[in-house]
């Protein structure tokens, strides 16, 4: 089973944009259990407002805006 919101997910987008790699996905959104433990899904979940650039650990993702 994957997470719910995969198909919605901006984690999506930056993978496609080459500013993260697949191996996000294949460790969480992609695991038989492992994305309930994703920051992004618990936030969701819990209605909490969370940036696109928040990594399934936790961690935030500092993206270069282009100028």
């Amino acid at each position: 089973m994957t997470c719910q919101w995969y198909d919605i997910c901006p984690l999506r987008k930056l993978e496609k944009e080459g500013k993260i790699d697949n191996g996000w996905r294949k460790v969480y959104c992609e695991t038989e259990n492992n994305w309930q433990n994703c920051q992004r899904y618990q936030m969701e979940e819990n209605g909490e407002p969370h940036p696109d650039n928040l990594m399934p650990d936790g961690t935030i993702l500092e993206i270069e805006k282009n100028k």
